[in-house]
């Protein structure tokens, strides 16, 4: 243990790990606030902490499981000349899960009131159990992502605890801050059906830089601060005047 805590490259791998575990688990933080959303005021917190803690155990079972994760890459069958792994059927069906989440979530923004007192009917059972699919599909990417960067079995729990820890102090903010500002709820979504599209296509073997995808979410974001900023900045004159 003293030869890791004192190896220079231990703690930058930590470090690096720690940060991109956190980037990765971004869409996951939105995905859970999204669908506690669904349920009653009351039972939103321990909802997202009930699904931030099953991404915890997974990514934790998942990194004890390095044999086990590593099979998943060996091909299963074949289809339309390409190799078919439980890793592509895994991602496959996440992908095709969060785009249905996400199109049904814009449906019901778009379309208004009645729609969403339908999808309001879920219950908090429903609402975990779609948080457990999903971290699921989170957790394998993540876990895959740990694999290779950090060589210690010890270094990658520490820094998915922490990470984990980070995404549990930032869920209820971005929830408020989502759930407050329609626009950026509507800008969350297209996100998630990014990502979905993004896994649906790392199923079918043609790998999607995040980079990319993260680096566009970013700029869409800079432009809806902008928007917030410009339109609080019209309220208070409206009131000035």
């Amino acid at each position: 243990m003293y030869e890791l805590l004192s190896d220079p490259a231990v703690w930058a791998s930590f470090l690096t790990l720690v940060v991109l575990e956190i980037v990765l688990g971004v869409d996951n933080v939105i995905f859970i606030s999204i669908t506690a959303s669904r349920l009653p005021v009351q039972q939103r917190r321990s909802a997202r902490l009930l699904g931030l803690a099953g991404a915890l155990v997974m990514r934790i079972g998942l990194l004890a499981s390095i044999a086990w994760i590593a099979s998943l890459t060996t091909p299963v069958f074949r289809a339309f000349d390409q190799q078919v792994s439980w890793r592509d059927l895994i991602l496959l069906a996440g992908g095709l899960f969060l785009i249905y989440k996400a199109a049904t979530e814009i449906f019901v923004e778009v379309e208004g009131e009645e729609e969403e007192k339908a999808l309001k009917a879920a219950g908090f059972a429903t609402v975990i159990l779609q948080i457990i699919i999903l971290d699921l599909v989170f957790s394998l990417d993540s876990v895959i992502t740990a694999v290779g960067i950090a060589d210690h079995l010890e270094v990658m729990i520490a820094a998915v605890v922490i990470a984990i820890l980070v995404m549990m102090v930032a869920a209820e903010p971005i929830a408020n801050f989502v759930e407050t500002h329609p626009s950026t709820k509507m800008l969350a979504l297209a996100f998630l059906m990014m990502i979905g599209m993004a896994l649906v296509a790392d199923g079918f073997h043609v790998h999607v830089e995040r980079g990319f995808i993260y680096a566009a979410m970013v700029f869409a974001g800079a432009v809806e601060v902008l928007n917030l900023v410009r339109a609080r900045r019209r309220r208070a004159r409206r009131r000035a005047a």
